[in-house]
């Protein structure tokens, strides 16, 4: 099946047309009318420097319930503790550039381009993207960022300096949403890891179905700390 090659019109072909690795389209932009209608039809951005923007919908599609979210003896033990403190929203272009310096196995460059990082940076300033931090002391030691549409929150990155620090970030996020009534966390692949933590693989139709009826609901924008 072809890949479609987006022009400036703001639309997307249907996701079934995605090929079998997911690829479903290329080129277009990273505004970010563009970037909220991808992630509304499960649509996503991820590419490297030296390549055209391309956009993905796999199938399957890696989800986590926040009520299915498996929190370790551990981790129980970490939160209960003074070890770190976590905050929302707090220092998102810090957190997203600590990602975006991650050495990950198999890959020689990052997908966070510099492009991306003023798309996602565009995003938090529009109120779609959001962060969570976790510190020690004054010291930035983990975080994760990603977008939120109506009950559906997808995440795209995490990083940690000190051990389990993204775990604890992960641990404040998934805790906000089910206080939100938040549907669906979009983890897009699946890993083993994600799988440790309770998410699951669901075909895409499935994933679309579910995603369709959570971004529906009212988008809580801006800066969190504005609703808590």
């Amino acid at each position: 099946m072809a890949i479609f090659r987006l022009n400036k019109e703001l639309a997307f072909p249907d996701p079934s047309y995605a090929e079998e690795e997911g690829i479903l389209a290329l080129g277009g932009d990273l505004s970010v009318d563009r970037l909220v209608l991808a992630y509304a039809n499960g649509i996503f951005p991820w590419y490297t420097e030296d390549s055209p923007i391309l956009w993905w919908s796999p199938d399957p599609r890696m989800v986590l319930f926040p009520d299915r979210f498996k929190v370790s003896k551990s981790l129980k033990q970490l939160v209960r503790s003074d070890k770190y403190t976590f905050t929302y929203d707090k220092d998102f272009d810090r957190v997203i550039r600590k990602c975006a310096e991650i050495s990950r196995k198999g890959q020689n460059t990052t997908w966070i381009t510099r492009e991306m990082l003023k798309a996602y940076a565009n995003l938090h300033e529009a109120g779609f993207a959001h962060s969570v931090e976790t510190w020690f002391g004054n010291e930035l030691v983990g975080g994760l960022y990603g977008i939120s549409l109506g009950k559906a929150f997808f995440g795209e990155s995490m990083f940690y300096d000190m051990r389990d620090a993204s775990k604890f970030a992960l641990y404040h996020l998934i805790d906000l949403l089910k206080k939100w009534d938040f549907e669906l966390i979009d983890a897009q692949q699946d890993t083993e890891h994600l799988r440790s933590l309770g998410a699951i693989s669901i075909p895409r139709n499935e994933f679309l179905d579910k995603l369709e009826m959570a971004v529906t609901k009212p988008t809580k924008k801006g800066n969190w700390n504005n609703y808590l």
